[in-house]
């Protein structure tokens, strides 16, 4: 499967198991959403299952939070992550703090699905990275894939998780795992496919990293597109390097990301977002207070650039495997 499909997959898997998951946003019910994730959930279960909601971000994650309240199992589509602001206001102080304001009367199972990153030469209003300003927010989890087995399992875990969850889908994978440059697509990495998806039911869990490539030069710690791009660094510069991908960014599941770099001593972080108070400054902190007397170079950061996101140039705003290599050969030299 494609992310994509693999998405679609999971709603559809956890619509069957459990009448209370509703999936509702922008262009998501007749449409099947703008990259048809959500295509034929309509036709099969019903408009009042699948239904599309008016361009109002505030009021579909409101409304996504009464239903979380109710006991349903809601699964709100954002149509870009970049939309989200007008609705941070819901997610921050209702969302996040119902289980606490409640003290535990209430819950709020919901997921929250964004389309983000760039790739698509979006502009600015539909290629931002905010992952950073979610692991922020006490009370919420945020979740980005990296590919399209693991994109359908953290879905269904998400969908069952009885907080809220902001469910992060990478739009540069969305038709398959690619090999860090551009578009050129790669369906497997050392034998393993990770585009093989079984139809039906499975749960990666939440809060969990996984080694997507074992090494024993360098540690890198990334994410969504950025794991392909390490990987594509990793292969074409020959440096053997360990990548975790977080997968669940918070809570984050921290004992391999020390368990490697205790055993490399070396660590870059990628990610595809601003660098000035990105999520990698918090992983570099992390690294910095749990493995200071086992580094042996300073903690490298690979970003995007602190600019406001550019729309004919954005392929020179991403991590290349070219930056990422570079990277790579700066902490081995220390």
């Amino acid at each position: 499967m494609t992310m994509i499909q693999a998405l679609r997959s999971a709603l559809d898997v956890m619509m069957e198991r459990d009448p209370r998951v509703v999936v509702f946003g922008e262009d998501v019910g007749y449409f099947g959403g703008v990259f048809r994730v959500t295509e034929g959930l309509q036709a099969r279960y019903g408009a009042s299952r699948c239904f599309d909601a008016p361009i109002n971000e505030g009021g579909i994650v409101g409304i996504a939070v009464g239903m979380g309240a109710y006991g349903l199992r809601p699964v709100a589509e954002i149509q870009f992550a970049d939309y989200f602001y007008p609705a941070s206001d819901q997610i921050v102080s209702e969302a996040a703090r119902l289980r606490y304001r409640s003290a535990g009367d209430f819950t709020c199972p919901l997921t929250l699905r964004m389309p983000c990153g760039g790739g698509i030469y979006g502009g600015q209003t539909h290629s931002q990275s905010p992952e950073a300003l979610f692991t922020h927010v006490c009370g919420i989890r945020t979740v980005m894939p990296s590919n399209p087995y693991d994109a359908k399992g953290l879905l269904i875990a998400s969908i069952e998780c009885e907080d809220p969850v902001i469910f992060l889908e990478p739009k540069r994978l969305y038709n398959g795992p690619f090999d860090g440059h551009h578009d050129r697509p790669v369906v497997s990495w050392s034998g393993q496919s990770l585009a093989e998806v079984p139809e039906g039911y499975y749960s990666v869990p939440l809060e969990t990293a996984s080694v997507f490539r074992p090494g024993q030069q360098v540690t890198v710690l990334a994410y969504g597109t950025m794991v392909w791009v390490a990987e594509a660094a990793a292969r074409e510069s020959g440096v053997d390097a360990e990548i975790i991908d977080l997968r669940s960014l918070w809570p984050m599941d921290l004992d391999p990301v020390v368990e490697s770099v205790k055993k490399t001593g070396r660590c870059v972080v990628v990610h595809e977002a601003t660098r000035t108070s990105g999520f990698g400054a918090e992983l570099s902190s992390l690294v910095q207070e749990n493995c200071f007397y086992h580094l042996e170079a300073p903690i490298e950061r690979v970003t995007g650039w602190d600019t406001p996101y550019p729309h004919a140039q954005e392929w020179n705003y991403f991590p290349t495997p070219e930056r990422v290599a570079a990277a790579y050969r700066r902490v081995l030299e220390e």
